[in-house]
């Protein structure tokens, strides 16, 4: 399955029905050029049924945003409540007004507007059984930097030990930014209380879209989040489109964990123009994924796209399948994407040890990709992942399969020093990993016209447009 099959009817249906709504001409643009520094992705055009042309979105980006008046007025057109939440005069915590917005006041057929400047969240919020909703947020939410309390109150994501401070969801919900629109996780505090220490018990993501089918999020700021930037869990045709990440560290302590966006339990999720500058994972997706796209996005300086990990839980079953980008930058970013599985053998406990689930990860491309400085190998799938002092053990034994796995188009440099344009090791329980295959590549080292043409591979079946360096049957 690609690209075209992979998006449902459900989730045509979904965001046609939000293109016929008044303010579709309004509801897609391009990322805030005084903060993002991305260019050929915002400028490109989709392939994407559901994709607007270049020129839809150029004219949609000249639109200002709107005010109280035009929304109130379009929200009586529409048949929908109108509620304003403005920020509290006094600079109390503004979360217990938002909740009630969500939960309470316009929970039903309704537009939120939250006008800004600047919102306090001091306390955690659930905002899960909203139903046609309409939220536009030009203010800026930035949650406080009180490390101790966020710690007593996240709530658990349901995988490992991930925790959110903010749960949101519905059906039919429209969360639209206008570039402006920000979710500041005020993350500098909580990378300097991490000190590069990975995964840390109760460190929050800023939000968890749970439960959200239908929907949209649109042209949204993230910046400075906590941990993980968001996750979408049991959640089903999702749109996201321009949308802008950005969590760096001012000190000497990493911004380790600080993913973009990580799917779980979800279907039909598709990312669109995405401008991603973090210490980790850009987009990763995490056990039963399916039908994930992404088109015309560029990340910067994290690990790149990642499938997996998987099979973390002993005797678990888990599955990613059907992945498709198109159009992607990478810039310093570790790989294009990697692969990554737990080893067969469990040791220790999630989220730092593990290992011994079952399942597979099948139908994998990306094509018509540039990539500039990546430190590592491009391609990469690694079946060796285990509890810390075993690091590169047991890389036979996971039974977790990988297969139909394609690079397309890829075109760009590494740094000096890496010596693979790909590295497969495939786990000889899992029958190694089949038909993966490589086509129009032309990657090499900066400042050189040397052309990295070298694969590693262990247990490699099936595989086209390349060969492998050492015979593809390696045991160990």
């Amino acid at each position: 399955m690609r690209a075209a099959s992979l998006l449902l009817p459900l989730a045509q249906a979904a965001v046609l029905a939000m293109l016929a709504s008044p303010a579709a001409p309004s509801q897609l643009r391009l990322h805030d050029t005084s903060t993002s520094t991305s260019t050929s992705t915002s400028t490109s055009t989709s392939t994407s049924p559901r994709g607007l042309g270049r020129s839809d979105i150029v004219a949609a980006a000249r639109q200002p945003p709107p005010d109280a008046d035009y929304l109130a007025r379009e929200a009586k057109t529409q048949g929908r409540r109108f509620c304003l939440v403005r920020p509290d005069a006094h600079g109390g915590d503004d979360a217990p007004s938002i909740a009630k917005a969500l939960n309470d006041d316009c929970r039903r057929k309704s537009l939120v507007f939250l006008p800004g400047p600047a919102y306090s969240i001091r306390t955690a919020m659930t905002t899960l059984a909203m139903d046609d909703v309409r939220i536009v947020l030009l203010g800026r939410l930035v949650w406080s930097s009180d490390v101790a309390y966020w710690l007593s109150v996240s709530m658990p994501v349901g995988f490992q030990n991930q925790s959110t401070v903010w749960y949101f969801g519905g059906d039919r919900v429209s969360l639209d930014g206008w570039n402006v629109g920000t979710l500041d996780g005020n993350g500098q505090v909580w990378y300097d209380w991490a000190r590069s220490q990975g995964n840390l018990p109760r460190r929050p993501m800023n939000i968890n879209f749970r439960g959200l089918t239908n929907s949209a999020v649109r042209r949204m700021r993230f910046v400075q989040s906590q941990m993980w930037t968001m996750a979408i869990t049991h959640s089903r045709a999702v749109d996201l489109d321009d949308i802008y990440v950005n969590s760096t560290s001012s000190s000497r302590w990493s911004t380790l964990n600080t993913d973009g966006c990580d799917t779980i339990y979800s279907d039909s999720i598709t990312f669109r123009r995405w401008f991603v500058t973090n210490g980790d994972d850009a987009i990763a997706l995490k056990g039963n994924s399916s039908n994930i796209a992404i088109y015309d996005s560029e990340f910067r300086d994290g690990q790149g796209v990642a499938i997996g990990s998987m099979g973390q839980y002993d005797g678990k079953f888990e599955y990613i399948a059907n992945f498709y980008a198109q159009n992607i930058t990478l810039v310093n970013t570790a790989h294009v994407s990697y692969l990554k599985t737990w080893a067969g053998v469990s040791r220790g406990y999630p989220p730092n040890g593990g290992g011994g689930g079952l399942g597979h990860a099948t139908n994998i491309t990306m094509q018509d990709v540039r990539i500039s400085k990546l430190r590592q190998q491009p391609f990469f799938a690694w079946q060796c992942e285990n509890y810390s002092g075993w690091a590169g053990k047991d890389c036979n034994s996971s039974k977790f399969k990988l297969s139909q796995i394609a690079w397309r188009n890829v075109v760009g440099t590494v740094v000096k020093g890496v010596k693979n344009v790909g590295s497969l090791q495939c786990s000889a329980a899992a029958g190694g990993c089949d038909d993966v295959e490589v086509s129009d590549i032309k990657v090499t080292v900066d400042g050189t016209d040397a052309v990295l043409d070298k694969w590693h591979c262990e247990n490699v079946h099936g595989n086209k447009g390349f060969v492998c360096d050492n015979p593809p049957q390696v045991s160990g």
